[in-house]
């Protein structure tokens, strides 16, 4: 099927800290750059003063506008304020987060000089509508339908928000589908006609999932069991990074920085960085100038420091592993290939672990870790959409639910109606009766886990049952339904059968989005349409200043200067630094004033021919106008 004259659906990865867009075209999955020329495009979204930034430009600006720069909130999405996670992250994150009404989290910001407050939906709908147009730009059409990740370990909550978020995008949501899943559909594609069973490794930036998956020759792929963390990723590794420079830079400089947040965040940039780079090399050194009262900061940092202060983190990653071969009744060897899915799957340390949990077999990196999961979702919205070639229309997918579902019944037990790892799209139906003289209202507390103590699970909700006539105990009836669509979504109805009056009521949602709040966000959502990246060029340009300046001060011990000039150009560059911290929504004359005027300092001194010329190099290699 050629799909030719058909709109086409994309596939998106809404990451933790970076999503992806792909579509089907050509006969194969295109993954979209945007407008920056990247792949993926950072989960952040930031407000000033002028406008609402989206993607790389809130992203590049974050150290600078720390508390009005949001991320990580798909840690957010679908939970309560009251959430012990979420109250921990919370301290952990610069932004503000307060409870709202029904506990829902409100993410305060100031934007345009007023104080604003917005859901975490809301910000999700933000990035999805960025991947929309990064989308709508390359095809030349608008995008109305998508499939969309979530983590496998999502609960009903979590992903009804999500869903909502996409309405609030303008995207129709042709199917959710768990994130390793995803990424063994692009994986099964790649090995067309064969068959073997695959344990999908997928950690990203925020959260952790692992699928045993089943694929034979005809193209079916069946999901055995699952297992994860949805909190565990690459910004927990941020996180203790963090944690151990506040501590040397307290016992090194006798500072303490915990509550600076401006401080806080360009040290955060800068982890992340040594991260990447001790993934690759054995040591880096980070190096951060005025960091805190004029202060720099410098220290070596290497892969085994990296590998000590996140040690039970990584050895966390492995519990799940060896839990889910147990689920599906299989055993390391019955698994014939590890795929490595998710940027945090580079980090040396975590696939020395796997490999050894394998007795040393090696593991599939054929795909790109950062694009598998977008990748799976535009070949399933290729299918859905009536699009693709006959090895796509002929993929058969079998997901599972990854906790289980049930009721609250006396002494606080857990009856569960639906096991985890059920096949889904499902529908599991009980009787229950009556346990008091004369009852004439039932509620059904539902619940989602695994513990046997019912209120230690996620309370997904209640459905109350009334309008039944009142008769002793156990006499009256009721039918109880459980209903899982292919989405991973619940539906919950209850029907009295005694006295043949019948009443089926559907679960509300708990944190769900009502009709009302959809539509008022989508209004919202029109306003920011055309603000989205209209400051883009002045945020670049103090970027470019600030990498100048860096340059600059690196090439200072070179230039051949006497002692006088070199002190005079260092506390120069010291000053235009600390401006720049304290400016970041200057202007771009602005900008320029601060360029020219350090420009021209390192000129009026004393340089050699070659200082000189490396100067003007260093000048015009940051994109400046002289």
């Amino acid at each position: 099927m050629s799909g030719r004259g058909k709109v086409p659906a994309i596939g998106i990865d809404l990451g933790t800290t970076y999503s992806c867009v792909s579509v089907w075209q050509h006969n194969n999955v295109e993954i979209i750059a945007n407008d920056q020329g990247n792949r993926t495009t950072p989960s952040f979204v930031a407000f000033n003063d002028t406008e609402r930034l989206v993607g790389d430009s809130a992203k590049n600006q974050a150290a600078y506008n720390p508390t009005n720069t949001i991320f990580d909130v798909k840690r957010l999405i679908g939970r309560r304020a009251s959430d012990e996670i979420v109250q921990k992250d919370m301290k952990l994150w610069p932004f503000k987060v307060e409870a709202g009404s029904d506990d829902k989290p409100k993410i305060l910001v100031t934007y345009k000089g007023e104080e604003k407050e917005f859901s975490a939906e809301e910000i999700s709908s933000m990035v999805l509508a960025k991947m929309k147009r990064v989308a709508e730009t390359f095809l030349g059409s608008d995008v109305e339908k998508a499939v969309i990740t979530v983590p496998a370990h999502f609960n009903d909550s979590q992903r009804q928000s999500t869903k909502d978020a996409a309405k609030v995008a303008g995207l129709e949501v042709l199917r959710m589908i768990n994130e390793p899943t995803a990424a063994a559909i692009a994986y099964a594609l790649e090995k067309r006609a064969c068959e073997m069973n695959v344990l999908v490794f997928d950690i990203g930036g925020g959260t952790f999932d692992v699928s045993v998956i089943s694929i034979d020759r005809e193209g079916h792929i069946q999901v055995k069991a699952t297992g994860g963390d949805t909190h565990l990723g690459g910004e927990d590794f941020d996180n203790r990074m963090v944690k151990h420079f506040v501590e040397e830079i307290k016992r090194k400089h006798k500072e303490d920085i915990s509550s600076n947040q401006r401080a806080l965040g360009r040290l955060r940039v800068h982890c992340e960085r040594a991260k990447r780079i001790v993934s690759t090399a054995v040591q880096t050194r980070i190096d951060i100038d005025c960091l805190v009262n004029g202060k720099d900061f410098s220290l070596k940092f290497t892969r085994a420091k990296f590998e000590e202060v996140n040690m039970d983190l990584f050895n966390k990653c492995m519990e799940p592993v060896e839990q889910c071969l147990r689920d599906a009744n299989m055993n390391k060897d019955s698994i014939d290939e590890v795929v490595l899915v998710g940027g945090s799957t580079r980090i040396p340390k975590v696939q020395q672990l796997l490999q050894e949990l394998f007795n040393g077999k090696s593991l599939c990196q054929n795909i790109n870790p950062d694009e598998a999961v977008a990748h799976g979702a535009g070949i399933l919205a290729a299918q859905l959409s009536g699009m693709g070639d006959e090895a796509v229309q002929g993929l058969e997918l079998i997901d599972i639910t990854p906790l289980s579902l049930g009721f609250k019944v006396k002494g606080d037990l857990m009856y569960v109606l639906i096991p985890r790892n059920s096949p889904i799209p499902t529908k599991k139906e009980d009787t229950f009766c009556t346990s008091f003289e004369n009852q004439t209202v039932v509620n059904f507390d539902v619940y989602q886990g695994e513990r046997d103590k019912a209120s230690e699970n996620y309370l997904l909700g209640r459905l109350e049952l009334s309008g039944f006539p009142s008769a002793p105990r156990g006499e009256v009836k009721f039918n109880a339904c459980f209903e899982i669509d292919a989405d991973g979504i619940l539906n919950v109805s209850a029907r009295e059968i005694t006295s043949g009056v019948n009443k089926t009521i559907k679960i509300t949602h708990n944190g769900s989005l009502s009709k009302e709040e959809i539509e008022k966000m989508i209004e919202d959502a029109e306003r920011y349409k055309f603000e989205d990246e209209a400051h883009l060029k002045k945020v670049m340009s103090h970027i470019a200043l600030d990498n100048f300046v860096s340059k600059v001060q690196a090439s200072l011990k070179k230039m051949g200067l006497n002692e006088k000039d070199l002190k005079d150009l260092d506390h120069q560059i010291a000053e235009t630094i600390e401006w720049l911290d304290e400016n970041p929504d200057a202007e771009e004359g602005e900008l320029e004033d601060k360029k020219t005027e350090l420009y021209n300092l390192c000129t009026q001194k004393k340089l050699s021919h070659e200082a000189k010329a490396s100067l003007n190099s260093l000048f015009d290699s940051v994109n400046f106008e002289r």
